[in-house]
């Protein structure tokens, strides 16, 4: 796969040698637990899957950033020497951001060709975004013979989307897709950074149905939430200054506070704190090897993301109603940011070719769209592809 691509970007510019291009890969994520909680400044659960964006670069020896996506077959062509590039509201704005950014770092940019493959289901709430965006800033790094420590690329590329694209993503997705660890789910602070890996039970597989229902998360419902947040934060911080995210706040302070605030922002902040809770408590469980704990938060995850926080969709909960109703299942919840997209789902690994054949069935029958079920490998973070 990997000298196709390279035979593919010396097709496409031909100034270039094979020898001279390197290809670098950046995957996915699926979030186990921990929705909606990272631009809260809380916990999540992530893990890194084997959906994953590569990109084939090599200095074109120009002032030029020249972008080809295979699959949306368009190539772009960009001045490293722009002060004020306009987002153009497509996927280039994901390069293009990723590229500002690196400039911004202080990393001296040179003229660059990218030949982009992504692998990673879009609009499905598996991270094609952020895989996009770290696979470019590696690109954009070895070609410009720079380096930046991991996180740092997870904030600049954090940083491209929400001020270029105008996605307010938190850190998790890029977070994910630069440190993830084969067999191993991260459990990420999203105000300290801190991350411990936690292994995944080896007696469980990760099992991801797409509904195929499309989101996005640029704009509308997500926008929404994110600032019902925000006026949260505003209306607790005049009794308590200190106060900056929700992370912030004990289910103590909700309960003493509930009148000064309306139904809906009490709703939103008691899904960030008890999810919070739910977080810690499931990679102690999956640290433990405890599939029924684990499991069990799952469900109450889903429930509190539907009923709190409001961002499921009837097709998403069908599919954790379906789950739960299987006999191999230990948990089931829905995964990113909503309104469509993934179910994640915990299942006993010999259950996991008739779980598969047993969703698909119901599911299909019931809204006459057929799912897209996935078992990912869980794989480490980006880096130069072999």
């Amino acid at each position: 796969m990997i000298n196709n691509l390279r035979d593919r970007f010396v097709a496409l510019f031909p100034n270039s040698s094979a020898a001279d291009v390197r290809v670098l890969r950046a995957p996915g994520r699926v979030n186990l637990i921990g929705e909606h909680t990272d631009y809260n400044d809380g916990f999540v659960l992530p893990a890194a899957i084997g959906f994953e964006t590569h990109v084939a670069c090599a200095a074109n020896h120009s002032q030029d950033l020249v972008v080809h996506s295979i699959q949306e077959n368009q190539t772009a062509s960009f001045s490293i020497n722009d002060a004020a590039p306009e987002p153009r509201h497509d996927w280039t704005d994901y390069v293009r951001g990723v590229q500002i950014q690196v400039a911004g770092a202080g990393c001296s940019l040179k003229g660059a060709s990218l030949l982009i493959d992504g692998k990673v289901p879009i609009a499905a709430g598996l991270s094609s975004s952020a895989a996009l965006e770290v696979a470019s800033a590696l690109a954009l790094l070895h070609v410009a013979r720079a380096t930046l420590d991991p996180v740092s690329i997870a904030q600049l590329c954090q940083r491209a989307e929400n001020e270029f694209v105008g996605a307010r993503c938190g850190i998790m997705d890029q977070f994910a897709s630069v440190n993830g660890r084969a067999g191993h789910a991260i459990l990420l602070d999203c105000r300290s950074l801190e991350a411990k890996y936690v292994p995944i039970p080896q007696n469980a597989a990760i099992v991801i149905c797409n509904t195929m229902v499309k989101h996005s998360i640029a704009s509308g419902e997500y926008k929404r939430r994110r600032e019902e947040c925000e006026q949260a934060v505003l209306r607790f911080k005049r009794h308590r200054p200190q106060i900056t995210h929700l992370r912030d706040l004990s289910e103590e302070d909700l309960r003493e506070n509930r009148a000064a605030i309306s139904e809906v922002l009490y709703r939103r902040c008691r899904h960030v704190i008890s999810e919070n809770h739910r977080v810690l408590a499931a990679a102690q469980a999956l640290k433990n090897a405890d599939l029924v704990t684990a499991g069990h938060l799952m469900y109450e995850s889903h429930a509190s993301l539907r009923d709190d926080y409001q961002v499921s969709c009837p097709e998403l909960d069908l599919v954790v109603d379906l789950a739960k109703a299987f006999p191999g299942t230990c948990g089931s919840r829905m995964t990113g940011g909503g309104f469509g997209g993934c179910t994640v789902t915990l299942v006993e690994r010999d259950a996991v070719t008739e779980f598969k054949s047993y969703i698909t069935a119901r599911y299909e029958r019931a809204t006459h769209m057929r799912p897209e079920i996935y078992v990912p490998e869980i794989v480490d973070g980006a880096g130069l592809a072999s």
